[in-house]
């Protein structure tokens, strides 16, 4: 484990990220809108389950996040770590694994969130890279144009 700027130790957050996109080259995002800090936007993912390696979370949290089902979400992408604090308040680090899923444009099915995605995600969105670009809200992480471009020229 890591530690905070207190010293307190922080848990690693496994969690796997879905890079979504579209026959347009569009990438799903997500906003939430959280009461206690600025709304920010991110791609379909999340923690792994403790049972779970980053290949079978990504499958589920896809299907959880937008009711699109896939038995392999493809290779991994890219990884990342980072610190920050979880929208239940956790001071965590995170170990992030990327995969690339391209599908039609559809509208998520919400059905399969929790009771604190449907408290906190307002909209879903389909992005082109010129928009990310210039987008006037924060979009996590802070790479993703990097990733998306990356995935892009594969």
């Amino acid at each position: 484990m890591s530690e905070d700027a207190f010293g307190k130790a922080r848990r690693i957050r496994r969690a796997a990220r879905i890079l979504l996109i579209d026959e347009h080259e569009r990438l799903l995002l997500i906003r939430f809108a959280p009461p206690t800090r600025r709304a920010f936007w991110c791609g379909v993912g999340g923690e792994c389950d403790p049972h779970e390696d980053f290949h079978e979370a990504a499958v589920r949290e896809l299907f959880e996040e937008t009711g699109l089902s896939v038995e392999n979400c493809g290779p991994e992408v890219a990884q990342r770590t980072d610190d920050f604090i979880t929208l239940e308040g956790e001071p965590v680090t995170s170990d992030e694994r990327f995969f690339r899923v391209r599908t039609r444009h559809s509208i998520p099915d919400p059905a399969g969130h929790t009771e604190l995605e449907r408290a906190l995600i307002q909209e879903f969105r389909w992005f082109t890279a010129a928009e990310l670009a210039h987008w006037h809200e924060p979009v996590f992480p802070e790479n993703i144009l990097d990733l998306l471009l990356a995935e892009a020229e594969r």
